[in-house]
């Protein structure tokens, strides 16, 4: 007769709830300062679990990087494109990038590809190709939106959308880098308005 007790056996986890757990880890303490203590104690699992599940570090790291990618880092974008007012959309824009950046779940300040992933392109393999397409796929997002309002008449036809996307995510960026230096995000929001205007700011040349 077989003993059909299943003995010892890993108890079972949401993988995404894991790699969450994981960004969290490398967001506070680095990819060198993260430990294997460190990511399996942050998320939960042993040691076996983590590596059957995403490899060793550096591959975890990297699900880690795209994950975050592909969730938390588009809320600003989602405020983005959720706003049907262009004017407003923008300011939800920049008024979403202070929040996340001052006032996350975590208590860590800034962002994750801002504060950890950025420093570690061209140190850890396979993050320079991640941060690139991260930045690229984001001005792509806010352009197109740009580019929707030219096409209903919204904005100006000579309206540079890359232009003013690429804007858009660098002010992001100098959120995030205000916010890991603790300033209050009370400061930041002083120029908000006058910050969505310049986006949108035309400037003809006829």
């Amino acid at each position: 007769m077989n003993d059909t007790k299943k003995v010892g056996r890993p108890k079972k986890f949401d993988k995404e709830q894991a790699l969450d757990a994981a960004i969290k880890v490398f967001w506070s303490k680095g990819y060198n300062g993260a430990s294997m203590k460190d990511l399996t104690t942050g998320m939960g699992i042993n040691g076996p679990s983590l590596y059957a599940t995403f490899g060793d570090k550096h591959a975890l790291y990297l699900q880690a990087i795209e994950a975050y990618a592909n969730g938390e880092a588009c809320a600003p974008l989602d405020a983005f494109e959720n706003e049907p007012d262009i004017h407003l959309a923008v300011s939800a824009f920049l008024e979403a990038s202070i929040s996340y950046a001052t006032n996350h779940e975590s208590g860590i300040k800034g962002c994750f590809v801002g504060s950890c992933v950025a420093t570690s392109a061209g140190e850890v393999d396979g993050v320079q190709p991640l941060l690139h397409e991260a930045i690229t796929s984001t001005d792509a997002r806010l352009t197109a939106r740009f580019e929707a309002e030219k096409a209903q008449g919204n904005l100006p036809q000579d309206f540079p959308s890359a232009e003013r996307a690429r804007l858009m995510f660098d002010l992001r960026q100098g959120y995030v880098l205000r916010a890991r230096a603790g300033i209050n995000p009370e400061a930041m929001r002083i120029e908000l308005r006058t910050r969505s205007n310049m986006v949108l700011m035309h400037n003809s040349k006829q």
